[in-house]
């Protein structure tokens, strides 16, 4: 079996540097895990995304697959109370976001 190339955003620097660094061991090693098994158990498609997201502890990892280029993109990681506000707040955003008006 072909093993999976991983690539990170370059946020994912930014996000581990917040994380306690025994949990960033894990994690990492979580992330190293999708190249040989980007579907491991426990691993759940979100709903109506192209992602997927893995827990380790406390923590969860968002990341994309390719099956066709044997590509993993890892586009989150972060704590499971924060991980998935920043789409909350989109949506917040584009319901009080003022439509445009055609004059």
């Amino acid at each position: 079996m072909a093993l999976y190339k991983i690539f990170l955003m370059p946020s994912i620097d930014k996000e581990l540097r917040k994380i306690p660094k025994t949990e960033q061991i894990k994690i990492l090693k979580r992330i190293k895990a999708l190249a040989v098994n980007p579907r491991p158990h426990g691993c759940e498609k979100l709903t109506d995304q192209n992602k997927y997201r893995i827990r380790q502890g406390d923590y969860r990892i968002i990341y994309t697959i390719e099956d066709n280029e044997l590509i993993a993109w890892v586009i989150k990681v972060g704590h499971r109370k924060d991980i998935y506000k920043v789409r909350e707040d989109k949506a917040e955003y584009a319901a009080a976001r003022p439509k445009k008006r055609n004059d």
